[in-house]
This record gives C-alpha cells, structure tokens and sequence, in this order.
C-alpha cells in the first residue's frame, strides 16, 4: 500500500522539464490524495507550460514511478506554474542556431514533385505522431507561396516576438513557424529567389526553437527555389518523398528524389498516400488512383516504404478545431505514429 508520504517523495526528486529545477523548488506538487480501499493515487502537478511533448514524458515517469512503488491506478493533472515563478528560475537562454554543424537538431524535408498528394498533409501529421511519441518536434511551413500547415493545425494565434527573437507557435506538442503568420488576409506571395532564400535563412536563425529532435520542413513541391536552398543550406538534411500510388505521380515525385541524391542527402524513405479507399460499409479497398506508385518508387530511389495511406477525413472537433490533423485513436492516426517509430529507426 503506497502512502501520501511516498509519493511526496518520488514526486519531488522529478524535475520540471522546461526549468530543469525539482517539483519540490518550484513548488509543482499541488495536490495529492490516496484512496486507500483502491489503492489509487491522484495527483495534480504545475509544471512552467502544458501540452507539450515534454509534459507527456512527464507523464508516463511519474506513472511508472507510482507504480513501482505499489500504487493500482494513477490519475494525474497538470496546470501552468505562474509566471513569476517561472520567470523566476528561466534564464536567458543562448540562441545557437540549428545550422550549426554541433546542433543535436535532425532535419527532414517532406518533399513531392507535383502538388496535390497530400505532402502537407503529411508533414503535419507525422511531426503530430513524434510529438506523441515524446520527441521534441518543430515544423517550418517551407512551401513559402502554398502555406497550409498553421490553418491545418487549427492555429489562429501569431508569433511573440521578444528581444529580436521570433519565438514559434506551439500546437499538439510541435512548434511551428509558416509564411503564413507573416501574410496579412491570406495575400499571394510575389517574391523572387534570393529573396525566398533570405526567408528561410531567417526562420532557422532567428527563431528561438529551444531544443529540438527533428525539424520537418515542408517543401513546395517539385524542384524550386526552395527545395534548392534547402540542399544548400542544410547539408545534413535527410528527404522523404510523398507521392500516391498513381505512376504519373510517382514518376514526378522520382525528380524530387533524384535532386536530394544529386546534392547527396539521404532519402529516408517513400510515404505512398491516399493508397486507397476502404469502404466504412463493407470494409471493402476501392484502389482508386492505381496500385504500386510507392513501391515502384522506392525501389528506384533504393528506399524504404514507410507507409501506405488511406484516404481518409479526420473527425472534426468543433471545440478544438484542426482539420487536418488526425487522433491518435484514428485508424489513420494510428498508421501515422507507425510511420513516425520508422522515421525514428530509421534516422538514428
């Protein structure tokens, strides 16, 4: 039988994953209760911010640690410390940039080469899936003249701005930055190359992304401006190709391929979406756009097929809008957090 003493204890050695001080410092530990007939431990924690990756990992230590001490079930709370506290224990944090060559930070540009297969679509929900799977994720929305991702993501919210810094908007644990934020009523971009580049130059530079696992950029597709600055820029940046089952497509999307081999980045694999229909009825797949695009495609850029997608809608939540971004419960939510464990494996 754990006692409240105990988990007082166990709670108190944990450590606020943003201010790196221990729950007992910042005085995190808000309630505890222990309903001795069940053996259940509820617990309610202030950590400096919520609904991140970070408090996830929180999460499942605290969880297993209750556990291993002797409880049945844990119920856990979290809430926002206040800002003075936080303010508190922050200190001003150095701004290395991602491109530096000692930067932990692994890019991946989502890439296709044509538009309309869903690459967008993609890049959202695979940087959602490695969120969910506790790794520290950013998005930047590349496609500078097709901007989708924060309208995808359901953010209405801006970038703060302080001390010259851009500091991204966070959604579903990934912090994002698009053209998009920067656009007023959705206007068209009429720029040239360089100054494409000077952008996006500027949103690894002078972002404060904080500590980051992955980057995703989501390219326009085909072989720009750009996709070219991309190469450039960041050498170390590894592509995965979006294409659908259709062969014009696939064939279109082994230009992007062959670029990213020609400026020697690796392609860490195929994703093959809107694979087919499956019928809500009879269960029955309806291979509406051809079969084998994504298969023939990695096997002539020497790839992995990491993953086949159906076509699909995710479940519209009025409340906490996002129209693009599927459950994780969601049958394709599900086939996304596969493809998020390969990306993983595959990009140690």
């Amino acid at each position: 039988m754990i006692t409240k003493k105990q988990v007082q204890d166990i709670l108190g050695k944990m450590q606020d994953p943003f201010l790196h001080k221990t729950l007992v410092e910042t005085n995190g530990i808000e309630e505890i209760s222990v309903k001795e007939e069940k053996n259940h431990v509820s617990v309610k924690i202030a950590i400096a911010k919520t609904g991140t990756g970070e408090q996830m990992q929180l999460q499942q230590q605290v969880v297993t640690a209750l556990k291993n001490a002797g409880a049945n079930t844990v119920g856990i709370r979290f809430s926002e410390l206040p800002k003075e506290v936080t303010a508190q224990f922050q200190t001003k944090p150095e701004n290395p940039s991602l491109l530096d060559p000692s930067s932990p930070t692994k890019f991946i540009a989502i890439a296709s080469g044509k538009g309309g297969v869903g690459k967008s679509t993609v890049s959202v929900n695979l940087a959602v899936s490695l969120a969910r799977l506790g790794k520290k994720v950013g998005i930047v929305d590349a496609d500078i003249y097709g901007f989708s991702v924060p309208d995808m993501m359901g953010i209405t919210e801006r970038p703060a701005v302080r001390n010259e810094r851009i500091y991204p908007v966070e959604r579903f644990g990934v912090k994002v930055i698009s053209m998009g934020f920067f656009v007023e009523d959705n206007a068209p971009i009429i720029w040239r190359g360089p100054m494409l580049g000077k952008m996006l130059n500027q949103f690894f530079s002078e972002v404060e992304w904080g500590e980051l696992d992955y980057l995703l950029l989501d390219l326009p597709p085909g072989t720009g401006d750009v996709a070219l600055d991309v190469h450039t820029l960041i050498p170390s940046c590894r592509e995965i190709i979006v294409t659908t089952p259709h062969a014009t497509a696939a064939f279109v999307a082994a230009r992007a391929g062959a670029m990213a081999l020609k400026t020697e980045h690796e392609i860490l694999g195929v994703i093959e979406n809107m694979s087919y229909f499956e019928s809500k009825v009879t269960g029955e797949k309806e291979y509406i756009f051809g079969q084998g695009g994504g298969e023939k495609l990695a096997k002539e850029l020497n790839a992995p097929l990491l993953g086949q997608i159906q076509l699909g809608q995710p479940e519209i939540d009025e409340n906490d809008f996002a129209p693009s971004v599927y459950d994780e419960n969601h049958k394709i939510g599900k086939k996304y957090l596969e493809i998020a464990e390969q990306v993983i494996k595959y990009s140690k």
